[in-house]
């Protein structure tokens, strides 16, 4: 007489030395429940990644503000050195100010090209990223500045030595930062302006 033996790991009943296996397909379900739901999860959690990186959730006030304080060591560096050569040499206000805004986006940039050529990136991928990134913060950056400069009486016409010109000079870049801040805060929230750089940090 043949005899059956259940083994109920694989839901297999053994008639006379052979096998006939029933699929468990409870269990089949169940397992791929739970796979659609790990790959829910997962999804979710990609999604949620791409959040934080600043596209969706938008940037934070600290990262807005580290990328204006980058821009403007830059500009500042530029913008003095514009300015201080422009007045040795005696040039005349237009001349020294273009100067001055023309260093202060070369040394803007550099800063960025500077740190992603350092992580490894081509010089001509390196300038794009530098370009992509700092154009706008630079620009609205040295238009307020100087904006701020030339409205205050006499800062033009004042010396390195006076005292004038260093106030109306930091003032204008404590204001530039206050403008420009946001202006990257919105910028990085999209996924542009600084936040370019931020996958070669």
């Amino acid at each position: 007489m043949s005899s059956a033996v259940w083994n109920p790991a694989v839901r297999e009943v053994t008639l006379g030395g052979k096998g006939m296996k029933a699929m468990d397909h409870a269990a089949h379900r169940a397992s791929g429940r739970t796979d659609a739901g790990h790959d829910h999860v997962e999804h979710a959690e990609r999604a949620d990644r791409i959040d934080r990186g600043g596209r969706a959730s938008g940037a934070s006030w600290v990262t807005a503000a580290k990328a204006t304080l980058h821009c403007l060591t830059g500009c500042a560096v530029g913008e003095i050195l514009g300015m201080a050569v422009g007045t040795a040499l005696l040039w005349g206000n237009v001349p020294t100010m273009a100067l001055a805004i023309v260093l202060a986006f070369v040394f803007g940039y550099s800063f960025t090209l500077f740190a992603v050529r350092r992580a490894g990136l081509g010089l001509k991928a390196a300038v794009k990223v530098a370009l992509a990134a700092d154009t706008v913060s630079i620009a609205v950056m040295e238009l307020v500045d100087n904006g701020i400069i030339a409205l205050v009486p006499g800062a033009m016409d004042a010396h390195l030595s006076e005292g004038l010109f260093w106030a109306s000079l930091l003032g204008g870049f404590v204001v530039a930062f206050l403008v420009t801040t946001p202006v990257n805060k919105w910028l990085i929230g999209r996924g542009r302006g600084h936040a370019v750089v931020h996958a070669y940090h």
